[in-house]
C-alpha cells in the first residue's frame, strides 16, 4: 500500500479522466491520496473531492505563486476550510524565489500567516521551498516547534532546509525528481530519518521516469517509492509500508481511519 502525500488532483489536467486516474492508482496499490489546495478556490475544490471519495484527504492553503492574493478574507476562508474534518493540513504554502510570481514580501507575509494558522488550529503544514532556503528555514524555526507536523514537500536535498527540518522533526517528502538522471542533491535520502520519509507525485507535475514528458498521476507514486527504495538499499514493499505508516502519523487520524476502512485489495 502506498500514500501519495502530495497531488494536485483538482487541477484541470485531470478534468477529462479524474475517476479513471484514481482507478489506476488503486490498481497500482495506492491506498490514499492527499489532494493539495494551492489557492482559496483550489482548496475548496480539494475539499469537495475529498468528501466525494473515501481514499482522498485535502489540504487548504495558498501557494507562494498565489501569495499576492492573500488577504484578510482569504485567511478567513482558509481557516474555515482547515476546520473541516477532511482537511488534514494547512498548505501548500512556502516561498518560491525562482519564479517570483508574487512579490517576495507578499510571499513571506502569506507564509508566516499560514504557519500561524497551523499553530492556531493544531494542523500540520505542507511547505514549498524553491531558491528561498534561508528564508524558509528562518520562518520554520520561528514557528515550527508549535506545529504538529511539518511536511517538506518535494524535498530537493537542500542542506539549509534539511538542517531546519531535522531540528523540528519535519517529514521529508520525495517526488519524481528522485528518478531524474540530473538529480544530485547535497543531502541524500539516506541522511533523512526513516520515520520521516514520505513519497508523493506532485501530479500533474514532475512525472517520474519512465513517464517524463507526460502528465503525472497518483499511480506513478510507485516509481517514486521504487527509486527511494533503491537509494536506501531496501525493497519497494518495505518502503511502501514505511512511508504509509509515516503518512498516517504525519497527517493524523483521518488518513489512518480511511486506510483501515477502505484497504486496497
Amino acid at each position: 500500500m502506498l500514500v501519495d502525500a502530495h497531488c494536485h488532483l483538482g487541477d484541470g489536467a485531470f478534468d477529462a479522466d479524474r475517476d479513471a486516474a484514481l482507478a489506476r492508482a488503486k490498481a497500482a496499490g495506492v491506498g490514499h491520496v492527499v489532494v493539495i489546495g494551492e489557492s482559496v478556490a483550489g482548496s475548496a475544490r480539494a475539499l469537495e473531492l475529498a468528501r466525494e471519495a473515501p481514499g482522498l484527504s485535502a489540504t487548504a492553503g495558498v501557494h507562494p505563486h498565489e501569495a499576492k492574493t492573500w488577504s484578510r478574507e482569504a485567511e478567513g476562508r482558509v481557516r474555515a476550510l482547515c476546520r473541516e474534518e477532511a482537511v488534514v493540513a494547512v498548505g501548500e504554502t512556502g516561498l518560491d524565489y525562482h519564479y517570483d510570481h508574487s512579490p517576495r514580501d507578499a510571499q513571506r507575509h502569506a507564509f508566516e500567516a499560514q504557519l500561524a494558522l497551523a499553530v492556531e488550529l493544531a494542523k500540520p503544514v505542507v511547505v514549498h521551498a524553491r531558491e528561498a532556503d534561508a528564508d524558509v528555514a528562518a520562518l520554520l524555526r520561528a514557528w515550527g516547534a508549535r506545529i504538529p507536523a511539518i511536511i517538506l514537500h518535494s524535498f530537493s536535498g537542500s542542506r539549509t532546509v534539511f538542517d531546519a527540518g531535522m531540528e523540528l522533526g519535519a517529514y521529508f517528502s520525495f517526488s519524481g525528481m528522485i528518478t531524474f538522471k540530473s538529480w544530485n542533491p547535497v543531502v541524500r535520502p539516506s541522511a533523512c530519518p526513516p520515520d520521516r520519509l514520505l513519497v508523493e507525485t506532485d501530479a500533474p507535475f514532475l512525472a517520474p521516469v519512465p513517464h517524463r514528458g507526460r502528465r503525472n498521476e497518483p499511480a506513478y507514486v510507485r516509481e517514486v517509492a521504487a527509486a527511494l527504495a533503491q537509494a536506501l538499499g531496501d525493497s519497494p514493499e518495505a518502503i511502501g509500508q514505511l512511508t504509509t505508516e509515516n503518512a498516517q502519523r504525519a497527517f493524523g487520524a483521518r488518513l489512518s481511519s480511511a486506510l483501515e476502512e477502505h484497504p486496497v485489495t
